[in-house]
């Protein structure tokens, strides 16, 4: 599982607090020992509590209980407890909320989706793509690790995929075509994925080795086609989707037999929605 390292912690930590907390240090009551209950008002996934769990600790903060990532939780369960400064609680109070809120939601929505296409088809994966939101990736892939879903890419240097911009130094598809099978010497040890947009060149990348398929905005009718050829002639061919798919249509995807659905859709899904309390003990 992604670990996130005492640095990164305070690195997030320093956005919201590069200096120190004005309000409180107005008052003067640090000395005071206080508690932060964090609640979810949603039925939710949790994701990232430990790395909430975590800067609490750095700001010595006890943690009197939380509930692990991948956890279903309902709506009004109390996710997090801390004890500790009434200053330090009101210094990590907002970034160990928002952090539980964001993640929360992408695990939350991950796990939805992921049994939408399990209704349908098992066997089928769901995948997410390497767009995820500034300077958040390693958040957001352990958010959807925790809802149930795997990477698709996570970057450049982990895995070959052609898209149609690839193609522009070939004088036609064929001359791509044919570079193929070089693409597969250079490079042994890796799968070839190409994408592809309509019947007639997926036909041709069958034909000419390619090792995934990524169809992307395909028609549902023409997606039929491309699998059933799969399955007739080339069954050892995965054929992934990708281009538009959400939590609302990935059952229809995924009912088409399919190896995986590839999406962006969980890290534009907003915010869990959460409720916090501090009390004076």
């Amino acid at each position: 599982m992604i670990k996130f390292t005492d640095e990164e912690l305070l690195t997030l930590l320093k956005d919201d607090l590069p200096y120190l907390d004005l309000t409180t240090s107005l008052q003067e009551k640090n000395s005071l020992e206080a508690k932060l209950d964090i609640f979810t008002r949603d039925d939710i996934v949790v994701s990232c509590s430990e790395e909430s769990s975590l800067i609490a600790k750095l700001f010595d903060c006890e943690v009197l209980s939380f509930i692990p990532s991948k956890t279903k939780a309902k709506k009004g369960e109390l996710v997090l407890s801390l004890k500790g400064r009434y200053e330090n609680l009101h210094k990590i109070w907002r970034t160990v909320q928002l952090i539980l809120e964001y993640s929360s939601k992408i695990a939350t929505y991950t796990a939805n989706m992921k049994e939408e296409i399990n209704s349908v088809n098992k066997n089928c994966q769901l995948l997410t793509t390497r767009k995820t939101y500034p300077f958040s990736k390693k958040l957001c892939i352990k958010s959807i690790l925790n809802g149930g879903a795997n990477v698709h890419r996570l970057n450049l240097s982990e895995t070959i995929l052609f898209f149609p911009n690839h193609r522009v130094i070939y004088k036609d598809d064929f001359e791509f075509y044919n570079e193929i099978k070089n693409f597969k010497i250079k490079m042994p040890e890796k799968k070839i994925v190409i994408e592809s947009s309509n019947f007639e060149d997926s036909k041709n990348l069958f034909e000419f080795g390619t090792d995934v398929l990524q169809l992307d905005k395909m028609k549902i009718e023409d997606i039929k086609r491309v699998v059933k050829l799969r399955d007739e002639k080339y069954k050892d061919v995965k054929i992934i989707c990708s281009g538009g798919i959400n939590i609302k249509n990935a059952k229809d995807y995924a009912s088409l037999n399919i190896d995986a659905i590839v999406t962006s859709s969980m890290y534009s899904c907003g915010m869990a929605d959460f409720e916090s309390k501090i009390t004076i003990i």
